[in-house]
């Protein structure tokens, strides 16, 4: 029997022993979307839908060699990173990012917990800047994680703009600086910047506290669909659709800030109706 094999999409972060951030959170988006996820650990963390309560960083041989690992037996057409805890962390994977050709790269700058707990040490900043954004095709900061790279307040969809025009000056092909935590706006905002042209995705404001790794679920979104041969602008569209339905979904699970539901079409749809169209075949991302 012929049996068609889905593209390959990486995630390098951190695991999420509450199942709805990080690397586990990266690995459900990526197959609801349509492709075979493989993982890379940076650091494991112990949380749950309280709090991040301890982390700890793997051995940087120990992530260089998962890279080395996949890149030498897989075929991956995508990469998403989410948790780079340190400096020397950040620099590895930009390395590796480099001897592989890592793209298209997706660059989620997770810097702090929805509990407050630093994911990002402060000095690691100006080497994610430095040393890892120039490889991104894309960056997908919230609009908290624009105002640190940026040094802006971002309370409106204008500031979302002159985050965008500041982190593309960073050197990323294109940046995503998301909106979702504007309180004062009707919808959830979303700003794309590619250097040349805006594009704004917009989607209703679900009022739920259940909102972990809505980060993670939406960079992951994305690389699955450019993994999956759709442009930059399509591949956000279909993510955006996709995360705004699994926040809709979202799972009243554990005393916190619940997940999202990944599989949320699995209740009511047989098979993956997500994506199940060809994509359109677009030049370049």
């Amino acid at each position: 029997m012929n049996r068609q094999i889905p593209p390959v999409a990486l995630t390098i972060a951190g695991s999420d022993s509450g199942g709805g951030a990080g690397i586990q959170a990266d690995i459900k988006a990526m197959q609801a979307n349509g492709v075979f996820a493989a993982s890379v650990i940076t650091a494991v963390t112990a949380q749950n839908t309280r709090a991040v309560t301890a982390a700890f960083e793997l051995p940087l041989e120990l992530i260089e060699a998962q890279i080395d690992a996949v890149f030498e037996d897989l075929p991956v057409a995508a990469v998403k990173t989410g948790m780079l805890s340190s400096a020397a962390i950040i620099e590895l994977v930009a390395r590796k990012a480099e001897q592989w050709q890592m793209r298209p790269l997706v660059v989620d700058p997770v810097m702090i917990s929805k509990s407050g707990y630093p994911l990002l040490k402060p000095d690691a900043v100006a080497t994610l800047r430095e040393a890892l954004l120039p490889l991104a095709t894309l960056v997908t900061p919230n609009a908290h994680e624009a105002a640190h790279l940026t040094g802006l307040k971002i309370e409106t969809v204008e500031d979302l703009y002159e985050a965008a025009r500041r982190i593309k000056a960073m050197g990323p092909q294109a940046v995503l600086v998301k909106g979702g935590h504007l309180s004062r706006e009707a919808v959830a905002v979303d700003v794309l910047f590619d250097g040349e042209r805006f594009e704004e995705f917009r989607a209703p404001r679900i009022d739920t506290p259940h909102t972990h790794g809505t980060g993670c679920t939406y960079a992951s979104a994305i690389a699955a669909n450019l993994a999956r041969g759709f442009s930059l602008v399509e591949a956000v569209r279909r993510a955006k659709r996709y995360v705004t339905e699994a926040i809709r979904h979202a799972l009243p699970i554990g005393g916190g800030h619940g997940p999202t539901h990944h599989f949320y079409f699995l209740e009511s749809f047989k098979g993956f109706p997500i994506g199940a169209e060809e994509p359109e075949k677009t030049a370049g991302v």
